[in-house]
């Protein structure tokens, strides 16, 4: 029997929460306390663990309001057949379910959280402290928001409604520091491929090619200010490189295979031409350095978003087929991008290495010295870095171009170019 994943109740006058974002995707295993769901109140923003083992299916989409008590999923075992949502049981429905109701005393919603003070107006806007909270994150200034509760009182879901330019997303973010962030996946006995994915993805973005370079160990790097890396003030493009390069360093690896992705392409490249002895292959997808067009509105779209329905249009342009990009797909990107911080990190990022959207960094004669067979690979329906930049490689290197297919050919075509990659490495 499927077992019901419910809103729970996190708050004494809670009568619902907000899913604002799933942490896995549906039909993905989870095991009881793997980080399942984020939920909102007015009050409070806290993460869900998984109550119980199973597989993950009927999930509501991110931004539901759900009832406590209410299932927002529901947890199959691994054999189970899996048909429509089932219905709830009385029993897991809170008796509490009714609409959440305003404080009765104004002075009573209207006194700040101390660590809210820097949003807080001397004509005392009215706002929850999750709104207050919300608008400091984003940098916004919160006398431009229109608020939808009792006497114009401004709630957490009037925040992110707006779409007025005032409301852009903060760019200055708090440095961290730290080792970026690498994951394996050990298999076969050939030498080991190491992955660096492009500008706002992660090792993540990799996932539909790896069953087939199931012959090699598999390294991937998530970049500074992405994934689980820490979020690093970047000064240059050198200086990126020299961030990555010091990870690669630290692997003590020899006869690598190195595979990177757009702007991980760029850094891949760097990496081989300053470590030649330590690569014994360069495979190029769509990288970035080869010219100075690139799609600044774009990047800049997908880094700001801090919502589903604002990012996915972006995430649109980065493929020729766009039912590639579901709902589900949509949703499990957001869910690795709900910390501002770390939007903030990549706006300041792509300041840095595509300033008034071109490319600060010219890679070709990078190119042109190294020796280990290399390969481009591009989609002709690229809008993001146009497949031509292709075309000033010198001509001992291969160029693998494909039609009908955008700025993602690992992910559009996994298929034939994980064959490809198997085949050459």
């Amino acid at each position: 029997m499927p077992v019901e994943v419910i809103m729970p109740k996190v708050d004494m006058d809670m009568a619902s929460g907000t899913v604002s974002a799933w942490h896995v995707e549906i039909g993905a295993t989870v095991v009881k306390g793997d980080p399942l769901f984020d939920i909102e109140t007015d009050k409070a923003a806290m993460e869900v663990e998984a109550q119980n083992d199973g597989v993950l299916y009927h999930c509501v989409p991110a931004g539901t309001e759900v009832a406590i008590g209410q299932p927002v999923a529901w947890l199959y075992d691994k054999d189970e057949e899996v048909g429509d949502a089932p219905v709830a049981t009385p029993e897991t429905v809170s008796e509490n379910t009714t609409e959440c109701s305003e404080p009765a005393s104004d002075q009573a919603a209207d006194v700040p959280n101390p660590l809210e003070t820097q949003t807080a107006r001397t004509d005392k806007t009215r706002a929850t402290p999750r709104a207050r909270t919300l608008v400091r994150e984003a940098g916004i200034d919160i006398t431009a928001v229109t608020g939808s509760g009792p006497r114009g009182r401004i709630q957490a879901k009037d925040v992110p409604q707006t779409s007025d330019p005032a409301f852009a997303s903060p760019t200055i973010f708090v440095p961290e520091t730290g080792l970026l962030n690498i994951t394996y996946r050990n298999g076969g006995t050939r030498n080991p491929i190491v992955l660096i994915h492009g500008f706002a993805s992660d090792t993540k973005s990799w996932k539909q090619i790896e069953p087939f370079l199931a012959d090699h160990p598999l390294i991937r790097i998530d970049l500074p200010c992405h994934g689980k890396s820490p979020n690093l003030r970047i000064s240059s493009f050198s200086d990126l490189v020299k961030t990555v390069r010091q990870t690669f360093d630290d692997l003590h690896l020899d006869g690598t295979q190195l595979i990177g992705h757009s702007l991980g392409g760029a850094v891949a490249l760097a990496i081989a031409d300053t470590r030649p002895s330590k690569v014994n292959s360069l495979c190029l997808i769509a990288p970035a350095g080869l010219g100075p067009d690139i799609n600044g509105a774009t990047l800049s779209g997908i880094a700001k978003a801090s919502r589903a329905e604002s990012i996915a249009p972006w995430l649109k342009t980065l493929v020729q087929d766009d039912t590639l990009i579901s709902e589900g797909y949509v949703r499990s990107v957001m869910a690795t991008r709900t910390q501002s911080n770390m939007r903030a990190a990549q706006i300041a990022l792509a300041g840095i290495v595509f300033p008034d959207g071109t490319q600060a960094f010219d890679l070709k004669a990078a190119l042109s010295r190294v020796e280990m067979p290399t390969r481009l690979i591009w989609g002709r329906r690229d809008k993001i870095i146009p497949w031509q930049h292709a075309l000033t490689a010198p001509g001992n290197v291969a160029i693998h171009l494909f039609e009908d297919t955008g700025h993602l050919p690992h992910i559009e075509r996994p298929e034939q170019i994980g064959k490809l990659l198997a085949t050459s490495i």
